[in-house]
């Protein structure tokens, strides 16, 4: 993440100012914690002084969940994600959900057992045997709250960072390693290990060095999404939000956020609450999750409609679910800046629904730019500072965990597009990543020409030969007969020029992998593929030429699983990949044809094919799309309908009628599987009537 220079250069250059502050703040919500929730006290405390989900406890004060999550964040944030961190907790159904090891046993049975680990953690601990620690199985189903735990009673042995990824890459950073599969509270000794170890931290307090992390480095800086959110139909309670520093949404029904772990049981609240005969909208459910989620520092754009911008906002807070609200009453905070507000020239594409993403070169001209009337499209905006989208940070990510990634998806869903993205990014060219697609592409072509990149498509005829060496026709020969001459195949030639330049990172990617026959094409390669065996010598299989792949190559592979499923794959080669699903982006075509809403007839087109199919045979946005911009038209949509989707889903039925009826249903004859046929301009309203029924909640 930063070399010594860097780390040295920032610490130096952050400012203390406030540490007096804030290590004051902290020390009193401890004292608060130990006041409540006394170490001693922890052998008889009662479950209802303990969970998220209850009536308030008769003794007054929060739960200790909630304190711990809610009431100190000066100690440490574990805000975020769902009530599944506490290890055991009561959902508004009624029901106690519990972590695994717990299933089956009644709830004051699962509290004995939970709470006698947590005696034994802080009794360990107190003791100086953290190593007992990592043998309390429950625990480890609520590594952040745990941690957080042991952090406030015992803060002299653990920093307040709490997240196991975020500890790992600070472990990372400050040069240290720590073993797979540790523990956060591990982790988090090793990191405190570490910092005591470096002299620009000398005098430096537990909190300090937390904020200072995540100031500099912060592990979700280049992931981070920038979205558009409605406060209300038509904006009309911004002034409220505006006022109170919050952003709200609706679908208040379901109740708090944080007692949903998943995307799908988020799904299912949402269908209970608002049947839809579409089959629900796992869209919403995703976005909803998303919104919960923000955390302090991500940015948000506030809305009026289609075409103005109210302010640009800076989460500085976590969300919460205020039932004292009379509606909208999921509540994240926000610090906004209404010097951005302004009228754009046009409608944007997909802020007809409450949530939708802002590509971060839009955002960037929204936040620097004047306060006045715009003069184009979010997809013009290619200036300002560039923020890597987080589908290639996801990329680059398994790239160097790995060394070679494939992303595997149903057709069309841009997966050779985001290996180009990647590439673009191992180039240096992130800022072409956010640019018109005639930039994107030229760039593309620029890296491939550069030699950094290469691509390649395999085949069914494509062979060991063609990937690393072998014997092919000589054309320069002049003699009569045919020559054969020893050839590098496009692998060996890339090693070859990676060896040469070993700063530079070199990418392969290789389009339709599952296509060819990998254990022929790899041959003994295979083994060098690992990053472990990186550089290690080995005698080619034809020429006995010595060969070793160089730590500075990388693959990206691509593979429809609508051909073939990642199951189907050579085992040892599928070992040596990272695998990436690659999915269907409703976002991506945001966007209207007459009464039809492009994203949710996709997401319900593509709900009816998994249930009647399997996942694996979904339609990507691409076919929904036109020089990367959702379709607008009717004659493209009916095109995009006749031509690309209808035989995508004939082929896949394999003329069995029945099936194609049930995942078109009026559009087909039942009977034939014969498409109905209406003009371009009666199609909208067809597909809108078949597949849509009003989403649940409010629009922009």
């Amino acid at each position: 993440m930063a070399d010594e220079t860097d780390l040295r250069a920032a610490a130096a250059a952050f400012d203390r100012s406030g540490a007096p502050e804030t290590a004051t703040a902290a020390e009193d919500e401890r004292k608060q914690v130990l006041a409540q929730f006394p170490l001693g006290g922890w052998a008889e405390l009662p479950l209802s002084r303990y969970a998220l989900g209850q009536a308030a406890p008769s003794g007054g004060g929060p739960t200790y969940c909630r304190l711990m999550e809610f009431g100190t964040p000066n100690l440490g944030s574990i805000k975020g994600g769902s009530a599944a961190k506490h290890i055991m907790y009561r959902h508004n159904s009624g029901e106690w959900r519990v972590a695994a090891p717990l299933r089956g046993m009644e709830p004051q049975e699962a509290w004995q057992e939970l709470r006698g680990q947590f005696v034994r953690a802080f009794e360990a601990v107190g003791a100086g045997d953290f190593e007992a620690v990592d043998d309390l199985d429950v625990l480890r189903f609520g590594p952040t709250l745990v941690t957080k735990s042991l952090a406030t009673y015992f803060p002299e042995h653990f920093l307040p960072i709490y997240a196991t990824e975020h500890l790992r890459k600070f472990v990372t950073l400050l040069g240290g390693t720590t073993p797979s599969g540790a523990s956060a509270w591990h982790t988090n000794r090793r990191l405190l290990e570490l910092v005591r170890s470096r002299p620009e931290f000398d005098g430096w307090s537990r909190q300090e060095v937390m904020r200072f992390l995540y100031a500099e480095f912060n592990p979700r800086a280049l992931e981070r999404t920038v979205w558009k959110i409605a406060p209300g139909e038509r904006g009309r309670l911004w002034d409220e939000c505006r006022d109170a520093g919050v952003i709200r949404v609706g679908w208040d029904d379901i109740g708090d956020l944080g007692q949903y772990q998943t995307d799908i049981e988020l799904k299912q609240a949402l269908d209970a609450c608002w049947p839809r005969s579409s089959g629900g909208s796992l869209t919403l459910a995703r976005r909803l999750l998303a919104f919960r989620d923000l955390e302090a520092g991500d940015r948000i754009v506030a809305n009026r409609g289609m075409d103005e911008v109210l302010a640009t906002g800076t989460v500085s807070g976590s969300y919460r679910f205020d039932a004292d609200l009379s509606e909208y009453q999921h509540v994240v905070p926000v610090s906004w800046d209404v010097s951005h507000a302004r009228k754009l020239s046009g409608p944007q594409a997909g802020w007809r629904s409450t949530f939708a993403k802002v590509q971060p070169a839009f955002f960037a001209r929204l936040a620097t730019g004047p306060a006045e009337p715009d003069t184009g499209s979010e997809a013009s905006y290619a200036d300002g500072p560039v923020t890597l989208p987080e589908d290639v940070a996801g990329v680059l990510e398994a790239l160097d965990r790995k060394g070679q990634v494939i992303l595997h998806g149903p057709p069309g869903t841009g997966k050779t597009r985001l290996a180009l993205g990647a590439a673009l990014a191992l180039a240096g060219r992130t800022d072409a990543l956010n640019s018109t697609p005639d930039q994107r592409a030229a760039a593309q072509v620029e890296a491939l020409r550069e030699g950094r990149v290469s691509m390649v498509t395999f085949h069914p005829s494509y062979g060991y030969e063609d990937f690393v060496e072998g014997f092919k026709p000589d054309m320069s020969a002049t003699g009569p007969g045919l020559t054969l001459a020893l050839t590098d195949g496009v692998f060996h030639a890339l090693c070859a020029q990676a060896s040469a330049r070993p700063d530079e990172t070199f990418l392969l990617i290789i389009d339709e992998i599952n296509r060819g026959d990998l254990p022929r094409i790899f041959g003994e390669l295979v083994t060098l593929l690992e990053l472990d065996k990186r550089g290690l010598p080995l005698a080619l299989a034809i020429s006995r030429r010595t060969f070793s792949v160089p730590p500075n190559v990388r693959i990206v592979g691509t593979m429809n699983t609508a051909d073939r499923s990642i199951s189907h794959l050579d085992a040892a080669v599928r070992r040596r990949f990272a695998f990436l699903p690659v999915g269907p982006d409703p976002d991506a075509v945001s966007g209207a044809v007459g009464p039809l809403d492009l994203a949710q007839f996709f997401e319900s087109l593509n709900t009816r094919i998994a249930r009647h199919l399997d996942a694996d045979h979904q339609i990507g946005h691409a076919y929904l799309l036109r020089d990367g911009a959702p379709i607008a038209t009717e004659d493209d949509l009916a095109a995009a309908f006749h031509h690309e989707v209808i035989p995508l889903l004939e082929d896949y039925c394999l003329g069995r009628a029945d099936l194609l009826h049930r995942i078109l249903g009026g559009l087909v004859d039942e009977h034939t599987g014969r498409p109905a046929l209406m003009p371009p301009q009666d199609l909208a309203a067809a597909l809108a009537t078949e597949f849509t029924s009003g989403a649940p909640g409010p629009d922009a």
